[in-house]
């Protein structure tokens, strides 16, 4: 199959050999009914979640973002069902720092056995022997990043690390604060935060983040828009033949070159059309309009 996603070019994760596509797959949406904004349980169609992942991969995506609080651990089993054993140059990349309540909800899990047994699980989940990148997700704030020190869990991280159980860290739902305790820490391969057009709070940090190789994976690229906003995106997007979508993961790849962009669906024709957007061009006086779109 053609490997369309190679073409917005790749990023090579700092301090490691892991080179991936900057378009990659979320899988979060693989677990729940679809629609569901809990996460919660298994997909309605299992076999066609696997049969998703494989074409994703047969379609040139190595970079698949995962989490065992995911259904809870739903994504990660799908994972392994669909794609092990994994084929050379994909990388996986979890999260741990949250477990699931049992009505659905997000609770914070920073203790030095929970963080333990998280990247056991995810080991044991996914059926590898050592996670190529685990991030730090911080839950002061569920719904956005909020202050406070992240020494402690991330010391039980590097301590993992230093085990080989975990190849690289990255942070999710953090501050620039935060990212610069971390990184007298441990070394930060990507940062994982909610960014987009309408939500630019990150514009700086990313420009840091650039400036020092580490890779930016913004989530909710179609978050917090308002109704002038949704409009006029739809406008762009229907004077370049494109989706709403297409053209917001588009935007994604041209702001950075350090940006890497992991759409999810359950849907196969909605991969198919998040894959295009690796050869989707905004021309210049397009790209004032979505450029003027911030909140």
């Amino acid at each position: 199959m053609f490997q369309q996603t190679g073409l917005a070019g790749n990023f090579t994760l700092p301090g490691s050999s892991l080179n991936v596509n900057r378009v990659g797959y979320g899988a979060m949406q693989l677990a729940g009914r679809e629609g569901s904004k809990l996460v919660w349980g298994p997909p309605r169609d299992v076999d066609g979640a696997i049969a998703l992942l494989q074409e994703a991969v047969a379609s040139g995506v190595n970079h698949i973002d995962t989490a065992d609080f995911y259904g809870p651990y739903v994504t990660n089993q799908i994972l392994r069902k669909a794609l092990s054993p994994y084929r050379e140059g994909l990388v996986i990349v979890t999260k741990v720092g949250a477990l699931r309540g049992e009505d659905g909800s997000w609770l914070p899990a920073f203790s030095r056995e929970e963080l333990t047994a998280a990247v056991h699980s995810n080991l044991r989940n996914l059926g590898l022997d050592v996670l190529d990148v685990v991030n730090l997700r911080i839950m002061f704030d569920v719904s956005q990043p909020a202050e406070g020190s992240i020494e402690a869990p991330l010391t039980v991280l590097a301590e993992l690390q230093q085990k080989g159980l975990i190849r690289h860290i990255g942070l999710s739902n953090v501050t620039p604060t935060q990212i610069a305790e971390a990184r007298r820490i441990v070394a930060i391969a990507c940062v994982q935060n909610h960014y987009n057009l309408a939500h630019r709070v990150d514009d700086a940090l990313i420009e840091k983040l650039a400036q020092d190789g580490i890779a930016y994976v913004p989530f909710f690229p179609l978050g917090g828009f308002s109704p002038l906003q949704s409009d006029a995106l739809s406008n762009v997007a229907s004077l370049l033949n494109a989706t709403p979508m297409q053209v917001a993961l588009a935007w994604l790849l041209q702001r950075s070159p350090n940006i890497l962009v992991i759409p999810g669906t359950s849907s196969l024709q909605h991969l198919r059309e998040n894959l295009q957007v690796a050869t989707l061009q905004i021309p210049a006086e397009v790209r004032a309009t979505l450029d003027a779109m911030v909140n």
